[in-house]
């Protein structure tokens, strides 16, 4: 038995390797989907193939223990976890201390010493950021001289069809100096997010339609926002808002007291490396 709990970590490693988790779920499914079936699958080398016999045990193997899945599933998903811990490390230790670096092109306001930065990933579509906008709203207005708020967007594309697209607009928006408008008028009328809302908003800011227009519907446009949500990804996060603020986090619609008192603790903490 220990042999076959060998075989089968090396079995799944080698089937996440090449397929991902995807076809994996397929195979749980149909019990007989040979791996390379598949003519869309990449060519892997010769020594990372699985032998067709050795499949047909494992399979095999898997009808009469089916909780080495769930043993094989879980080691794999704590790895991923594992990497996806390191990756949250490294990145909130740069925005801690090079924040300019994650920052990149993104939107900000509030104070230009960047001393506190505020990192807010939110979805357009989101209840729960709309929630989040309006506590945030309160925040800036009594911390705007201390902390830097910027803006990163994580359209939740398979739950929120608009999500996308109000995310392209407000980028739009934002080339021409009217983004925390923009997505203030967003937030305030998600309930009604379509195409009519983003031209009438653009008007209403009293942008160029024509450039608005074009540098929405851009492949700029589409890497800016791509970019954002490739940091989300290396980050592990998985729903919106969510927040770091020189590398601490926090997720939801908080309430100020939450807010307030995650600011107390990092100027707390500030003042006592100050003193050492």
């Amino acid at each position: 038995m220990m042999n076959i709990h060998c075989a089968l970590r090396r079995y799944w490693r080698r089937l996440f390797d090449l397929v991902g988790i995807l076809f994996f779920c397929i195979i749980l499914l149909s019990w007989s989907m040979p791996v390379q079936a598949n003519t869309n699958i990449p060519e892997v080398e010769n020594s990372n193939l699985i032998n067709p016999k050795f499949e047909a045990e494992v399979l095999q193997a898997i009808r009469n223990h089916p909780e080495i899945v769930k043993e094989a599933l879980e080691a794999y998903q704590q790895q991923q976890q594992k990497k996806q811990q390191q990756g949250l490390q490294l990145i909130k230790q740069e925005i801690k201390e090079n924040p300019s670096s994650v920052i990149g092109e993104s939107p900000l306001t509030g104070a230009t010493e960047q001393k506190i930065v505020l990192i807010e990933f939110s979805d357009f579509q989101c209840p729960f950021c709309a929630k989040a906008h309006k506590t945030l709203k309160q925040f800036m207005a009594k911390h705007q001289d201390e902390v830097t708020l910027v803006y990163k967007h994580f359209p939740l594309t398979a739950i929120h069809p608009e999500a996308m697209p109000a995310a392209k607009a407000a980028w739009a928006a934002s080339k021409q100096g009217k983004f925390w408008q923009y997505q203030d008028a967003l937030f305030v009328k998600q309930d009604k997010l379509g195409e009519k809302l983003y031209v009438d908003i653009a008007k209403n800011l009293k942008l160029d339609l024509s450039q608005f227009n074009q540098q929405r519907n851009s492949a700029e446009a589409n890497a800016a926002i791509a970019k954002d949500k490739q940091l989300a990804q290396k980050l592990g996060l998985r729903g919106t808002p969510f927040f770091f603020i020189n590398g601490e986090t926090f997720s939801g619609a908080v309430p100020l007291s939450k807010m307030e008192s995650v600011l107390s603790g990092l100027k707390a903490n500030s003042q006592v490396e100050s003193a050492t």
